[in-house]
C-alpha cells in the first residue's frame, strides 16, 4: 500500500455537543452566513444548470455521445475529489496563516464533523471549482463538446455532496449505504490519513489509502 503522511493535526472530539457544534468563523456576520449552507442548496443551485447543459448536449450529439461523455465527466470529478480530499485538503503549512486557511477549509469539519450547515459545499467554494472545470472542458473538448463533460462533472458534484451528508446524518439500511458511512466515518475517527473518497471509495484502493482490513474489522463490531 501507499504510505501516507500524518500531516493532519488530528484529534478525536470526545462530546456529542462538539461534534455538532457550529462554530462562528468570520468576524463578519455575513461572510459567516455564507459559511453554512443547507444541504438543500446544492441542488437548487446546480441542477436547472445540469437540465440546461442537457438540453444543449441532446441537441448537439446522440445519446449514446452525450452518455459517454457525460460518464467521463463524472469520472474526472471522482478523481477531482479524491485527490482534492486528500491534498489540498489534508495538507496543513505550517504557517499561522496556512493553518487558518487549512481551518477554514477543511480542519472546522474534522474538529465538528456533525455540523450540519458544513457538510456540504457553501456556493462561494463551488461555484469556482465549476467555473474552472469550464474552462478546462473548453480547453481540452471544446464547445458543444464540452457540455455532456461538464454536466457528468456536475453530477458527480451533486452525488458527493449528497453523500458526505447522508454519511454524517443518515441511518442506512442498505449494504451501500451502509458501507459508504462506514469508510467516512472510519476517516474521521480512524484515520484521517486514509478513506479519501467519500462518494467514490475505489479510488483508494486504486491507490493504496484504503482502510486496512484490521480496522474495518475492528470498526464492524463497534
Amino acid at each position: 500500500m501507499t504510505p501516507t503522511k500524518n500531516n493532519f493535526d488530528y484529534s478525536i472530539p470526545q462530546q456529542v455537543d462538539r461534534l455538532r457544534a457550529s462554530p462562528r468563523l468570520f468576524d463578519n456576520a455575513l461572510l459567516d452566513k455564507l459559511s453554512r449552507v443547507h444541504w438543500s442548496v446544492p441542488l437548487y443551485v446546480y441542477i436547472p444548470v445540469i437540465a440546461l447543459l442537457a438540453v444543449k448536449s441532446f441537441q448537439s450529439f446522440s445519446a449514446m455521445v452525450v452518455i459517454v461523455s457525460a460518464a467521463l465527466g463524472y469520472l474526472l470529478w471522482t478523481l477531482t475529489e479524491y485527490f482534492g480530499h486528500r491534498f489540498p485538503f489534508h495538507y496543513k503549512h505550517p504557517s499561522k496563516f496556512g493553518a487558518r486557511i487549512h481551518f477554514l477549509v477543511h480542519g472546522v469539519h474534522h474538529d465538528h464533523p456533525n455540523d450540519p450547515l458544513r457538510l456540504v459545499m457553501p456556493v462561494l467554494l463551488s461555484a469556482p471549482i465549476m467555473l474552472i472545470a469550464l474552462l478546462v472542458v473548453r480547453v481540452l473538448f471544446g464547445l458543444p463538446y464540452g457540455y455532456p463533460v461538464l454536466m457528468g462533472f456536475m453530477i458527480g458534484y451533486l452525488a458527493y455532496d449528497m453523500t458526505h451528508y447522508y454519511t454524517h446524518h443518515a441511518k442506512p439500511t442498505t449494504r451501500l449505504g451502509q458501507t459508504l458511512r462506514r469508510l467516512h466515518l472510519m476517516h474521521h475517527f480512524r484515520d484521517p490519513t486514509r478513506g479519501f473518497g467519500v462518494s467514490a471509495p475505489w479510488w483508494d484502493y486504486v491507490f493504496g489509502t484504503q482502510h486496512v482490513k484490521q480496522e474495518r474489522e475492528r470498526a464492524s463490531q463497534d
